[in-house]
């Protein structure tokens, strides 16, 4: 059985109440609703880093992932990203040093670096002789991080669809100049992820893991937080025990955010982001 089929017939046999439980790691899981396969692959979604480095991705498929990249919405049809396709393994190499040296990035036979790509709007200011007085406001920088997000996010729900595994590459932002220079980005262009694609290790099992419940990121007409304590500590057990699953320790969701957010130091030079930015010409008024 081919990697797409075994996905396919995975997904089939688990029920949407039994996907959802997954997904919240039965801390209060909604009651099933609506179902159909694009929400089954929505909900098997998880991170692979594990994957087949020999077997290369179907002719067309790149072109197809980018094509459903392309569908996303955007903001006011500007489209202002780009995607870089990376497939050297010289390059690739070079990208996971600057990316916290994680392997997968060279394991996987296509990286997807997206790209807030603010740089075409001004060409085409320069073309018509326009200054394009709205390009240095953070708003247009936001549009372009949006944007990519929308972009890729369609890529890897296209990716998964076809039995591929994903997993994105934040780190991408540890050193964003360097990024930029070895993929030969214009002035307001910068890497905001990447994303790792290829076949995932039949030999390395990966699991959904779990998300906050709704009842702490669905806020019905008015924001409201009540009983989050209990709700987050809930979550943190079934988080810790996701870990301890899956060889992780006994990491738990508010150790990380402490360690991840609570210092400068769990940053990872991204500290530094806005004088970086200006540096690549974004004008962040």
């Amino acid at each position: 059985m081919s990697a797409t089929a075994a996905a396919a017939a995975t997904a089939t046999a688990e029920s949407i109440a039994d996907l959802l439980s997954a997904r919240y790691g039965a801390v209060d899981p909604p009651a099933p609703g609506p179902s159909n396969e694009v929400i089954r692959t929505l909900l098997n979604h998880r991170s692979v880093r594990s994957f087949l480095p020999d077997r290369p991705l179907p002719p067309g498929t790149l072109e197809t992932l980018i094509a459903a990249a392309s569908s996303a919405s955007t903001s006011s049809n500007l489209q202002t990203w780009s995607v870089v396709a990376v497939e050297d393994p010289e390059r690739k190499a070079r990208l996971s040093v600057l990316a916290a040296n994680q392997k997968f990035i060279r394991d996987a036979p296509l990286l997807l670096v997206w790209i807030a790509d603010l740089s075409r709007l001004e060409r085409v200011g320069e073309a018509r002789g326009q200054e394009m007085e709205g390009l240095p406001y953070l708003e247009a920088f936001v549009l372009g991080v949006v944007d990519a997000a929308l972009a890729a996010q369609n890529a890897v729900t296209a990716a998964e669809s076809l039995g591929l595994g994903c997993v994105y590459i934040g780190a991408m932002r540890n050193k964003p100049a360097e990024v930029a220079a070895e993929l030969k980005l214009p002035p307001n262009a910068m890497a905001v992820f990447g994303v790792s694609v290829g076949y995932p290790d039949p030999d390395v099992r990966t699991e959904v893991k779990p998300r906050l419940p709704l009842s702490l990121v669905l806020h019905r007409e008015t924001y409201g937080a009540p009983a989050e304590a209990e709700a987050i500590a809930r979550y943190d057990a079934a988080l810790a025990e996701f870990s301890r699953r899956n060889g992780m320790g006994d990491t738990a969701w508010t150790p990380r955010v402490l360690s991840r957010i609570g210092t400068l130091a769990g940053l990872s030079g991204r500290d530094k982001m806005r004088e970086v930015l200006t540096a690549m010409g974004f004008g962040l008024r």
